[in-house]
């Protein structure tokens, strides 16, 4: 993915380390070039199968998410397995979501927003709702492409679970690295946040999937889930995408194009949401 990156122009970046309490976190601030008024910012979680990915691989997608929505954007390398297995993950997303809420003032931003994709969307999620219950405010959460449900097989799985970009070996290694027992986690609301209840201050929600994607079901079920609960969810679908085309922008004019798209509605549903 790093060989992909094409390096996108935006206003400017800086690195940064957010401070936990299991040390520290590298963290990478965009700011859009024009930036829209009373803008939140966006905490944006990588995904890589919580094995690898970073603030590099993913580089671009944050560069033409920040400048097409016009809002500042905070990439996070939370931790990874097996060096650091599952609760990790989770608690570095959390931790780094509720520094940046103390941060606001100092980033000039009006809200906390978070996003992620694939394995950053599962925990941008469980980060949301981990929030929603401690009844801090989080303005809207995107989540593309994310992996919901790990308790049960769905056809999305069988149809599209070999010869894509994620299969349903790599999805195992990856969880057999992240949880150890999944048998026993798998249907930890942490792990598969489809499972969980879903609270009544939790963000409104833009869901992107696509359609050459395993995780296309667990995608749209999540879209399902939120809104039996009432909460305000858009769904944005790629029929003719697959797993991880955010990373594919510099080289796939689709992608590119599809990126720009998500921009633009993670704007309007950011800026116009009452908790902005």
């Amino acid at each position: 993915m790093v060989a992909f990156q094409a390096g996108f122009a935006v206003g400017s970046t800086q690195d940064l380390s957010i401070p936990t309490d299991q040390g520290s976190l590298a963290a990478r601030l965009y700011h859009p070039s024009s930036p829209a008024s009373l803008a939140p910012l966006t905490v944006f979680f990588h995904g890589g199968g919580f094995i690898m990915g970073d603030l590099d691989t993913h580089d671009d997608a944050c560069r033409l998410l920040c400048e097409g929505s016009g809002m500042p954007l905070l990439s996070v390398a939370y931790r990874l397995a097996p060096e650091a297995p599952f609760p990790a993950a989770v608690d570095d997303a959390v931790a780094s979501a509720r520094w940046a809420l103390k941060q606001l003032d100092a980033f000039g931003v009006t809200g906390l927003a978070l996003g992620g994709d694939s394995a950053g969307a599962n925990l941008a999620a469980v980060a949301a709702a981990r929030l929603a219950q401690e009844g801090q405010h989080v303005v809207a959460q995107l989540l593309i492409y994310p992996g919901t449900d790990l308790s049960q097989t769905r056809p999305s799985h069988a149809q599209f679970g070999a010869g894509y970009f994620l299969d349903r070996a790599e999805r195992e290694t990856f969880y057999g690295a992240y949880l150890g027992d999944v048998r026993a986690l798998a249907t930890d609301p942490r792990v598969s946040p489809l499972l969980a209840s879903v609270p009544l201050e939790m963000a409104s929600a833009l869901v992107v999937t696509a359609g050459y994607d395993m995780l296309k079901d667990e995608g749209q079920a999540y879209v399902h889930h939120l809104r039996r609960a009432d909460t305000p969810v858009q769904h944005l679908h790629f029929p003719r995408l697959g797993h991880a085309f955010i990373n594919l922008a510099s080289v796939h004019r689709e992608s590119r194009t599809a990126v720009a798209q998500i921009a633009r509605q993670w704007r309007a549903l950011a800026l116009k949401s009452p908790r902005n």
